[in-house]
């Protein structure tokens, strides 16, 4: 029982540094991708790549060679990384709560309103910058293609994801008359145009339903993220005791202090022997 904890947390950052080869993989392979929505994956998964692979080296060396400096390091970056994968999981749940969908009478699909996001979501998306690139990421994923050929008893039938919602239709609620809006209406009806480049690109709705997909992948990456927080505490708390068993063996000692007096005697203690030794040769 000894060496126990060092050998899980040996075999643990094994598998650990394994693992971080297929994510570098895969961050180098997005770099050669000419997709938008890819290739913004590409820094993250380096970035958690190497980390994964800098840690998982320092605990399975410190670990299996009993290595304390190295084991301290280990627990160290372990400590930064569960604070910053905590503080990122409450701050997803915080801003992806509730949402945006609407039921549409006699429709199987839903409808999204950008007033019911987080304000820190909409703040992000109704940015030029940030809207052009996810822009550029709806029209390169072609999800109005698919549905371009639809008829209208396609649209009464069937579903649509946020984005086709969102984007490649105007809202249910608009009425058109030779092509154009009549009376008052919502004002994604009179930003819609039937040009495969246009369509509802522009509208809110649109906005709305690529906040929606994100809420739903973000929602789903912080349910995950508690998953992994239990596994790395548990971790982290083997490694606490791979790291008092590596002290141990530097000293013999459970603490990591070696106590005995007679190994590490007092300050005063030469000095009392030397006065000894000039009492004896007097006498």
């Amino acid at each position: 029982m000894y060496r126990f904890s060092n050998t899980v947390i040996g075999y643990l950052n094994l598998l650990t540094l394994l693992a971080s080869i297929p994510i570098i993989g895969g961050g180098l392979w997005l770099a050669r991708s000419s997709e938008t929505c890819e290739s913004t994956l590409q820094v993250p998964l380096l970035v958690l790549g190497f980390v994964v692979l800098l840690v998982s080296l320092a605990g399975f060396v410190g670990a299996c060679f009993n290595l304390a400096w190295a084991l301290w390091l280990y627990l160290l970056a372990m400590l930064v990384l569960i604070g910053a994968l905590l503080g990122i999981t409450v701050f997803g749940f915080a801003v992806t709560g509730g949402g945006g969908a609407v039921a549409v009478p006699g429709r199987n699909y839903k409808e999204y309103r950008l007033e019911s996001y987080s304000g820190w979501l909409r703040r992000r998306i109704e940015e030029p910058k940030y809207w052009q690139t996810a822009r550029a990421c709806v029209v390169g994923s072609r999800a109005c293609e698919k549905i371009a050929s639809w008829t209208p008893l396609d649209y009464l039938q069937r579903s649509l994801t946020p984005i086709q919602s969102g984007c490649c239709k105007p809202p249910t609620s608009c009425t058109y008359d030779g092509g154009t809006t009549i009376s008052a209406q919502d004002e994604d009806c009179y930003r819609w145009n039937n040009a495969a480049s246009v369509l509802c690109y522009e509208c809110d709705s649109c906005k709305a339903g690529v906040l929606e997909q994100v809420r739903e992948d973000w929602h789903k990456l912080s349910v995950l993220n508690v998953v992994i927080l239990i596994f790395l505490i548990g971790i982290y708390s083997i490694g606490c005791c791979a790291f008092r068993n590596s002290r141990r063996s530097e000293t013999d000692y459970p603490y990591g202090e070696n106590r005995m007096s007679k190994i590490r005697p007092r300050w005063d203690y030469y000095w009392w022997r030397w006065l000894r030794d000039q009492r004896e040769q007097l006498y």
